[in-house]
Parts: structure tokens; sequence; C-alpha cells
């Protein structure tokens, strides 16, 4: 056949482009119209205004993200137009996607058959059934629909594996190098996006090696995967860090040694690097070193893409609102692009869990720090603020160990759910003696007879309380969690084992790879059970293939499954079919060419398997972390498409190669491509929804004017930025992040007025908390008395009242830990603070008792604001957490309002047994006015998706309003009590939202305002729904029942406070009903002791 016939090239644009316009029109269908929940408000905001969000930064994708705002037509199109940004990587990502499949597959095809017609069209069609199958793929998809960096960094994984492949072909050509120049400058792009994209460079490098060596040795081979490694680690963790760190050194030196002016040092650097280029390239080219002078060209296309990071200090020194850790010079920057502000996350060498039983090393208790210089422009010096001496505590080195990947003290529990635990013995040198003075006993007056009685008696005691805890855990009376609090309690007398490296290993591999890797692999392209977040049982987050008696092996009875389980729209199967042929396509590629194969490999494992190494992940992490693998995803999407050219090449053995070719692509399309857009759509339609504004305008609006609004995390803080930065809503409420709180920078902006919010009341200089001064504030108690908040603050701030600590840093401290907050009375009723109607009920003063040994540097800020502020300004907390410290000791000073809890000085007191949402009294006509005008984002359409987030905002939404509801009631307003009833019903639909505990209010509501037949109408309905998870549980074995005993149980207790609210309504026919069918499930599971009615 004449192959001039057929136009590949020509083809192959074509059809490449036809799969980006196949990828742009999904995206653009179903892309989030404003901004998502997590980081996404936050990237929004930075992006269209040039801002500075969360180290480590994308600068880069911030100012693409502000061309792409400049087409927004109003500021309500801003949030699209950056979601748009996301849109077009991705499907830039699947155009470049195909044409690296393509370049792969011809050359494969190419080594063992000629070249035709016939087998170019089907190399074409696989390419295409690979690259859409990757356009439709779960986390890739999700991705591309939200402005989150992982979609640009797609992209830049994309485009550097296709310039790999096009260097690859040019390499022996006269100016084949030009392709590895645009392959570094996009290498020093990435750095302003996202660190995933240098994960291609061992890949890269494996194209170069095998291009270059033909005969491939065991030695050769070694040295390969060292020096691309090595290659990997310079770029990421030498040549940038090193280049800033020279910067920032060599600034203070010039300015602190020899007296020059601030950012000399910074000029200099510059100037002495543009010189080093200049002539290094002219002396290597002079001298014909082609070689040096292609890597001196390579290090400066790098340096030059990373220039993006230039945005960062611009901007921090603009002094923008959002502007997170203000790296405004060299050392700076190198601090957030090292993420200082998260803390250390040990990689191959670092302690373990069992650090938090063994105390502080006793040949090295304390470390350095690194020194934290800021500008002094009165002395125009750079000087050291922070106490880096001796600054950082140094667990037991023997409790370190090579690859550590079971290191967080907070998850000591999961982490024994994975493997032994960690086992102990007495210490045989634990100074018993010392126990003595706690019983009274002064072992100066014991005989010495007596005195080693006693101290027998105590090590008896002792053995015999650890011998018994012993007993107790083997039988099971005890789980890991009391068995983590005994190690607590009786760390002194115990030494605790580290985890063994067989722990380690295995804990890394069921987990890390297990769950946190292969799971997702298997979402993508065999099947995802729901979209609820996987808690390692077989309930939720697990994958799911859609062929019953596979999935029964690892998820049990897919029988008699509960309608919310099968209706899940993140319910999607698909057979294994784009698994397998993904497995044929890799072992066709890996039997045809083991030198390609394995670059795909390095490419496959580095962005999955390696990456799971880097991230260390903890169980369990926040959220699913599917969305970090996209680029080890992309890999298998290439491998099906070689499955179905594999699936080609066996058809021509009984078919005609016209006919064969054909009929195996439609059927991969439709077995790969189709059925996961058809089954992944509903879950990925992200048009229409509204419901995380909707959100951040609920917490906003719930505020009164010119408030302060103390937030927690992500969610209750990113989506308010943007609603106010983006959207210009509420712009005279301050919203207070209390986590960046405890940072001098963040102090500092909460000090600037901030559109129509003027600065934060605080009292302290920057000279009295800078660095790490007044981090946390030591209580050593001196007196019993109760100071007056601001007495108690000026001692605070008083130098002397310092006390030294064993490693020779001075910290502040506090005789007292009794606070009074004198009300003024006055100012409380001029400001409006409270209605009228409680001014008989305000308090003449506020007595706050602060928990725990020291007060952390947020928490005395927020002490310091209400001391100032003297009621003239209203203090809102969101919510977020339940802790007495995240109200300052204040819970019963509080007053719902909507999504927010006012500070008031009226008491509510609390029960000790209360329940964190019994906090604060409620003024119900402020509260109802704020609720009735709340815009609900079209949370109640049955067309948008819910996705969990939405979901589970219900829980606090309807907590709220059934409190609102009950109040309402008890004050004769049955008719508001219905609106509120009515309200909560129509915007949060049973049927979307899920939670059904958190309706049970409602039905006792209905009762309560006469509605007896939607009481009734209600009840039924969250009955139907228990005893559908009951009957599918009464159908599971007796093993698997006991795996699953506590939502067993939660279920059964729940159907019963439903039959309850019927009993104590009085409604006792519906009740008798009810109750039979409700004993019958007792006696369904009579094994696990729960009572009949």
């Amino acid at each position: 056949m004449d192959k001039a016939a057929f136009n590949f090239n020509k083809w192959n644009t074509i059809t490449g482009w036809f799969t980006f316009g196949v990828a742009l029109l999904t995206y653009t269908l179903t892309v989030e119209p404003t901004m998502s929940f997590w980081d996404c408000g936050e990237y929004i905001a930075t992006a269209a205004k040039l801002e500075v969000g969360h180290p480590p930064g994308a600068p880069l994708y911030q100012m693409i993200g502000a061309f792409f705002a400049m087409f927004a037509t109003d500021d309500t199109k801003i949030a699209l137009m950056v979601n748009m940004m996301s849109v077009f990587s991705s499907a830039f990502t699947i155009l470049f996607l195909f044409w690296s499949s393509s370049i792969l597959l011809r050359k494969l095809v190419s080594r063992f058959s000629e070249i035709n017609k016939n087998n170019e069209i089907v190399i074409l069609g696989s390419s295409l059934v690979g690259a859409l199958a990757y356009t439709f793929s779960d986390s890739f998809w999700y991705n591309a629909v939200e402005a989150e960096v992982y979609a640009m960094a797609s992209l830049l994984i994309a485009l550097l594996f296709w310039l790999g492949l096009r260097w690859e072909q040019d390499m022996d050509k006269p100016r084949g190098n030009k392709w590895l120049l645009i392959i570094s400058l996009v290498v020093g792009l990435s750095f302003g996006v996202h660190f995933m994209a240098l994960l291609t460079i061992p890949a890269i490098g494996f194209l170069y090696f095998f291009k270059n060596y033909k005969v491939v040795t065991v030695k050769n081979f070694i040295i390969a995967n060292i020096v691309v490694i090595a290659v990997l680690l310079f770029i990421f963790k030498m040549l940038l860090p090193m280049t800033m760190g020279f910067f920032g050194k060599t600034e203070v030196f010039m300015v602190n040694s020899l007296g020059l002016p601030f950012d000399s040092g910074t000029i200099f650097v510059t100037v002495l690097l543009v010189a080093l280029f200049y002539f290094g390239l002219q002396y290597t080219s002079k001298k014909g070193l082609v070689t040096y002078n292609t890597l001196l060209l390579c290090v400066l296309f790098i340096l030059i893409g990373f220039s993006t990071w230039m945005m960062l200090p611009i901007r921090a020194n603009a002094n923008t609102v959002i502007n997170e850790n203000k790296p405004s010079d060299a050392r700076e920057v190198l601090a957030y692009y090292n993420r200082e502000q998260y803390g250390v996350n040990p990689l191959f060498y670092g302690p373990q869990y069992t650090e938090a039983f063994s105390g502080l090393d006793e040949n090295n208790p304390y470390l350095d720090k690194a020194p934290n210089y800021e500008r002094d422009y009165k002395t125009g010096k750079y000087v050291i603020i922070n106490n880096f001496k001796n600054a950082e505590q140094n667990t037991d080195d023997n409790h370190k160990t090579i690859l550590p990947r079971m290191w967080s003290g907070d998850h000591i529990e999961n982490y024994m759910n994975f493997t032994n635990p960690p086992q102990f013995r007495i210490n045989p040198n634990y100074p018993y003696e010392d126990d003595l003075a706690k019983y009274g006993i002064d072992a100066s007056q014991l005989s010495e007879e007596d005195y080693n009685k006693a101290i027998a008696q105590l090590k008896n005691e002792t053995e015999k309380i650890i011998n018994e805890f012993r007993q107790a855990y083997a039988q099971k009376e005890i789980d890991n969690e009391g068995y983590v609090t005994f190690l607590k309690s009786y760390g002194d007398y115990l030494l605790v084992d580290k985890p063994t490296t067989a722990d380690n290993l295995g804990f890394m591999v069921e987990y890390q790879f297990g769950y946190m890797y292969w799971r997702y692999l298997m979402w993508n392209f065999v099947g995802r059970q729901n979209d609820v977040q996987g808690r390692y049982d077989y309930l939720d987050g697990n994958w799911l293939s859609g062929v019953k008696f596979i999935d029964e092996l690892h998820l049990g009875s897919q029988d008699n499954l509960p309608s919310d389980v099968l209706n899940n729209k993140g319910r999607n199967v698909y057979f294994f079919l784009p698994f397998i042929l993904g497995l044929i396509g890799l072992m066709y590629h890996a039997n045809k060419d083991l030198k390609s194969f394995y670059v795909l490999l390095a490419l496959f494992l580095f962005t999955g398997i390696a990456l799971k190494i880097y991230l260390n992940e903890r169980p369990f992490e926040p959220r699913e972390r599917d969305y970090a693998l996209v680029g080890s995803f992309y890999v298998f999407a290439i491998w099906i498409g070689f499955g179905v050219y594999a699936l080609y090449e066996s058809a021509q053995k009984y078919l005609a190669p016209k006919l064969a070719g054909p009929i195996i692509i439609a059927a991969s399309l439709l077995a790969a491509p189709v059925l996961m857009a058809a089954q992944n759509w509903d879950d990925h339609d992200r048009s229409g929804k509204y419901t995380a504004l909707a959100m951040a305008k609920a917490y906003l609006t719930s505020c009164d004017p010119n408030a302060i609004l103390f937030t927690i995390g992500d969610n209750d803080t990113f989506p308010l930025w943007y609603a106010q930065e983006i959207e210009k809503i509420r712009t005279d409420v301050k919203i207070v992040n209390t986590s960046l709180f405890m940072t001098d920078w963040y102090i500092d902006q909460m000090k600037t007025k901030t559109y129509e919010s003027d600065p934060l009341p605080i009292s302290f200089t920057h000279g009295q908390y800078v660095g790490d001064k007044l981090d946390y504030v030591v209580h050593i108690p001196k007196v019993e008395s109760r100071w007056d908040i601001k007495d108690f603050l000026t001692f605070i701030k008083n130098p002397k009242a310092t006390v030294d600590m064993q490693n020779g840093q001075t910290i502040h401290f506090y005789p007292t830990n009794k606070i009074r907050i004198t009300v003024d009375k006055d100012a409380v009723i001029k400001n409006k603070v409270v209605s009228p109607k409680y001014n008989d009920s305000i308090v003449p003063y506020i007595d706050l008792d602060i928990k725990g040994s020291a007060l952390y540097k947020n928490r005395l800020m927020m002490l310091d604001i209400v001391a100032n502020n003297n009621w003239k300004r209203p203090i809102y907390f969101s919510g977020g957490a339940f802790d007495s410290e995240d109200y300052i000791w204040m819970k019963e000073y509080l007053q719902l309002e909507g999504m927010v809890y006012k500070l008031v000085p009226v008491k509510t007191a609390l029960a000790k047994d209360a329940s964190p949402l019994e906090m604060g009294q409620i003024d119900t006509d402020k509260m109802y006015a704020k609720v009735m005008k709340w815009d609900w984002g079209n949370s109640e359409s049955p067309k948008i998706y819910h996705d969990p987030e939405t979901r589970k905002n219900s829980i606090t939404y309807r907590t709220n309003l059934s409190r609102l509801m009950n109040q309402l009631i008890l004050e004769g307003k049955k008719d508001k009590a219905k609106n509120i009833i009515d309200l909560a019903m129509t915007k949060m639909p049973l049927e979307y939202f899920g939670y059904y505990s958190l309706l049970e209010p409602f039905t006792d509501g209905y009762y309560k305002i006469d509605e007896k037949a939607k009481a009734q109408q209600l009840l039924g309905k969250l009955i139907s729904k228990y005893q559908e998870n009951l009957n599918y549980y009464g159908k599971l074995k007796s093993s698997e029942q006991s795996s699953i005993a506590t939502p067993i149980i939660i279920d059964i207790e729940r159907y019963r406070s439903l039959l309850q609210v019927m009993k104590e309504n009085g409604d006792m026919d519906f009740y008798n009903k009810n109750k039979i069918t409700f004993n019958t499930y007792i006696k369904m599971f009579e094994r696990f002791g729960r009572d009949k009615e």
C-alpha cells in the first residue's frame, strides 16, 4: 500500500485537536460557575488580584488566572473565568496526551511491522481511546472544573513529556537541543504552579539514556537511575533553594557587614549571575564546549522560568490584602518555598509516633532553628528576631529511623489499626523514691528497712497495674485509644519500643501504597463505591467494579443495598473494562519494547508511588488525596491506548485489517471513554452549583455591621475571602483566621484597615510579638486572685515578666489563669450589642479561666482584642470547633446568630454534659430576620450535584435552624417556627443531603406546631432510611456485622429516637404501630444487646 495515500501527520494533528475539542466542551459544560470549597476561593481571589496565597505558592498560576479574570463581564463571573483556566489547561493536557501516545505507539509499531494506512489509522484510534478515557476519568475531571493548581500541573506534566519525546526524535540533529532548552524553561515555569510537574524529569532522562546507549548493561542502567534522580533532586532541592539562599545571605552580609543599603545584596547577586552566564556562555561558545554551553543554557532557562516567583516579593511588598507569610525578600521567599509554616514532615530519616512516650534525647535534647531576619529601618540593618539557639526540642534519637512512615503523634490510634501496638516494658531505672513525696511520705524519716519496703510496694503496685492493663487489652476490654492513654499516663514507668522496620514498611505498603494509591487507581479505571470519604471500612470510599462476585470479595454482600448507596452519584462502575485495556497495553508495551516501557514506567511510578513516599500520608487525611495522582493516571491512560492496538493486532488473525481496526476502536470507545463519561457525568457536573458561595454569604450576612469574625480552618475562611475580595460581599467584616493569628506577619496585617473594615484594636506592638516572642506564655501559679484582663495583659507585656527555661530560652509567664473582663453596660447598650429586652440580663463582668499550662499567641491576641474593643464592634466566632479555647474560654457568653456565635455580656449556663450544639442563647427575632434572607444558592435543585462538602454543611444549617425553631416554639411563635421548618426542608431536601439524625428535631417541631400529618410523613421517610440500612446489615455474615457494629448500633438507636419523638408527643397509635416493626430489628440484631421498645 502506498503510504503517501494516508497523511499521518495531518490526521494526527486533526485528531489531536478533536480530542482537545471534546475535552474543552465537556469541561465547559460541567465547570463550576463560582468558587468551590477548600482552597479554590483563595486561589481565585489571589489570582484575580495577584495576591500572595498559601505556601509554597503558585505565581505563574495566579498570573495566568489574572489574565483569564480580565475577560469576566462582572465581579460574579471572575470565578468562572479563573475556573475556565483549569478547563483550558485540562483540554490542552488531553491534546498533549494524544500526541505523546501517537508518537510512542507509532514508534513502537514501526519496530516490528511496516507502517501502513491501516495500522496508522488504528494508532490514531487507539490514542484517541486513551486520551478520551483520561478525559472522563474521575480524578482528572474533578480537577478540570475548579480553580485548583492540579489541572495546570497536569498540563505541565503532559507538555514536558511531549517535549521530551520531541527532543528524543531530534536529539541527533544539529539543532535538536532546542527542545531541551524549552524543557528547561517549562521546568522553571512549573515551579510557579506545582512541584509535581518536576516528576517528569526522570522519564525525560531515560529518553536520553536509551537513545544514546544502545546496549544497556546492569551497570549503566543503575548509574542512569541514580543520575536521573540526582538531576531531579539537584533542581528541586539544590539549584533554586541554594540560589535563593545565596541571594539572602549576600543581602545580609552586604547590609550588615559592609554597611550598604537594603537590597544591595540582591542587586549584586543579580548582576553577578548575569555576568556569570554571559561570560560562561561566551567562553564555552568560543572554546567549542558544546555540552557545557548547553548545560549552562539549561540552568539559565530554568532560572528564567523560575523568575515568575518574582511576583511574590513584588506583591508582598505592595501589602496586598491576602498576603500569606509576606515573602518580601529572598530569605522569606526561601522559607515560603520550603513551606516552613507547616513544620517538618520527615521523609528519609526522623522520629516516629512513639516519640510522644520517649521524652527528649539525653545527649542532645535541643536543636537550633534557623535565624529569622527582619529589616530594622532605624539602624539600616537586618536583625535576628527569634531566639534560635536551642529553640527546638529534640526527641529521643533511639526512636528515629530510616524512612519513618508512622510519624504523626496525632494519629497514633489509627496507626495501630494497621500495625501492632507499640510494645513496652517496665523501666528498671525509674526512681520510685520520687513517688514517695506524692503520697506524703518523707523518705528521710524512714528507716532503711521501711524505705525499701515502701519502694518495693510502689514497684509491685506499678507492676500489678501494668499486668492488669496487658490482660485487659488482650481480652479487648480496652481499645487503641485506651492503649495510648495508658502509655501517656504511665510513660515515665515504661520503656516504649519504637515501631519496627517491618511495621513501617507494612504500613507504607498497606496504607500509603494500597489505600492511598491503588484504591485511587482503581477508582479511576475500575469504578468507585461512592463519594463519601473512606475510613478503611467497606462501607465508603472503596473501589467498585460492578462485577458482583468480585465486589463481594472485598465489600461484602451487594444484595439488598440501601437506596442511598445505589443512588449516590459517586457510585460509578466500569466493569474493569478500562483497567483491563490498560493492563493489556502495559503488558503489550513491556513485551514489545522494554526501553520505552521503562520510560513510561518511570513516569508512572514517580508520579504515583514516589509521590506517596514523599507525601508520607497519615491515617486519615482531612479529605481524599486522589487529585494529586493524576500524573500517574495519565500514564495508565496511554497504556489504555496501547491496549486497544494490542487487541487490533490479535484481531488481525481473524479479521481483515480494514474491518478489525474500526470494530476494535468502536468497541474500545464504548468500553472505556463512553462508559466512563456516562457513569461519571452526574457527579462531575458542577454547572449551576452555588452552594459554596451561599455558605460564605451565610457566614458573612449573619454578622452585624463592622463585625470581627474569628474563623478556624480552610472551609470557613477561604470562601469568605473570595466573597469579600471578588464579589465585594460584606467587606465591613474583619475576618481573622485564628490559625494564622499565631504569626507576626498576620497580626501586622490585622492591624491595618481593609476596605470598610477598620484595624483590629491590638495593643501589642510589633516588637513585642515579632518572631517567636509570645509564641506561648507559660502559666506559673503565683497568686490565686482573679485579675482584670488589662492588668493581666500589662503584666505579660512587662519585659521582666519572664522565666528562664532549661534550654536557655527566656519566655514570658502569667501568675494567674483567672481573668475578669469588666463589662461597660453603657457601651453595650449604646452599641446595641444585645437587643433591649436583654439589657437587664447584662452581667457586670465576665470571669474566665484559662485552661492548660500555657497561653498561645493567637489566644493572647484574641483576648487583647476583647479587652480593647469595649463592645464597640461585634465579635463573632465561626463555630468551626467546640473546644472552649476556640472561644477564648467564654462559651457561656455567646449568642447564636445564623451561622455564627456572637460574644455577648449575657450568661447562658452550660451543663457539664451539655452538647456543643447547645452553646449560646438565641434572640429569635434577630436570628429569624437573618436566616430568612439567606441566599441558598439553588441548594434544593435536583439538577445540581450535592457534593460531600455541600451535604456536610447541612449539619450546621440544620442544627442552627432546629435550635431557632425550638426557641420560637417555646416563645409561642408557631407561625415563624413553621416557616423555619419549611425553609430547612425545602432548601435541604431529605433526598439530597443525608445526615438524617439532624432532621429528627424537625419531626418534633411538626408535632409542636400541630402539623401531625407532616410529622408522621417525615418520620416515615426517616424510618424507611434506617430500615433500608438495617435490612442490608441483617443479610451480612456475623463476622461482617461485627466489623461494622458501630454503624449498626447507631442506626438502631437513631431509629429508636424517632419512636421516642412519637411517644413524647402523645402519638401513641403511630408509636405502637412502628414499635412492632422496630422490635423485629432488635431481634434481628440481638447479638448487639439492644433493648426492645
